[in-house]
């Protein structure tokens, strides 16, 4: 039986009064999209900054491949491999692509110059990987549509090798056919052996590339399935009412 890449189990966070996450469980395989869904206050983003090391749980345990983890920062949890890309793409739009890949990491020739064409070649590479239309990786940032903007971030993200990358609501605001754009770099993935956890308020996206959906209500863990298994409307319906016996129509999908 192969090894979970991330296993989450209990996990539990309190911000004063409020208890955000209540005993949460999820489980992440390689080469898998889990899509990560449920309402604004589900607990989503949450669960994820705590697997990514920006929050730190008050209960609960991450393993990783296995072994027992906790990050104490989003560096640490990159060093073991996770990446998280968030709404807003955090890229550098007076930069162009290639920089924008590399920021921070750009490759030096003697006495501290960017070797331009060595970073040059490297985004290019990166980018025919994943299959990403770019005309020019000289292009500044702030040229490109939506999709393509997002398609940067994720190659960024990329370009540390991670085995786990976390996705928040990328194709928010994205038109329909940046979207597919986006959608198609995501489900390329799979080829390459990452783990990627898809949070979309969208079900619609999670069925068309996600292999399984998590679904959180009001910091609970209320299913997980199949996405062969179920439909959009009973996920729907799980997100609404919370798995309550009676409270909605139609039989709660599978979990497992």
């Amino acid at each position: 039986m192969t090894t979970p890449l991330v296993e989450m189990r209990q996990i539990d966070k309190r911000f004063g009064a409020v208890q955000a996450l209540r005993g949460v469980d999820l489980t992440l395989q390689p080469g898998e999209v889990l899509g990560l869904v449920g309402d604004n206050a589900a607990g989503k983003s949450t669960l994820m900054k705590i697997l990514s090391g920006a929050l730190q749980p008050d209960g609960g345990q991450i393993l990783f491949r296995g072994e027992p983890v906790r990050f104490a920062s989003p560096a640490e949890a990159r060093r073991r491999g996770i990446e998280m890309v968030y709404q807003d793409f955090a890229l550098c739009d007076n930069l162009d692509v290639a920089r924008n890949v590399f920021l921070g990491r750009w490759p030096l020739r003697a006495w501290g110059i960017v070797d331009r064409a060595a970073m040059q070649r490297a985004a290019e590479a990166m980018l025919r990987r994943l299959r990403i239309d770019i005309p020019a990786v000289t292009l500044r940032v702030r040229a490109l549509s939506g999709g393509r903007r997002q398609s940067v971030a994720i190659a960024r993200a990329l370009s540390f090798d991670p085995a786990v990358l976390i996705l928040d609501e990328p194709t928010a605001n994205l038109s329909p056919g940046a979207t597919q754009e986006v959608l198609r770099v995501v489900a390329g993935l799979r080829a390459h052996g990452v783990g990627v956890i898809f949070i979309s308020h969208r079900l619609q996206e999670v069925f068309e590339i996600g292999d399984r959906v998590t679904v959180l209500k009001q910091g609970r863990h209320v299913a997980t399935c199949r996405v062969r298994d179920a439909t959009e409307e009973e996920v729907l319906e799980l997100i609404v009412t919370g798995g309550r016996p009676g409270a909605g129509a139609g039989a709660p999908p599978p979990a497992g």
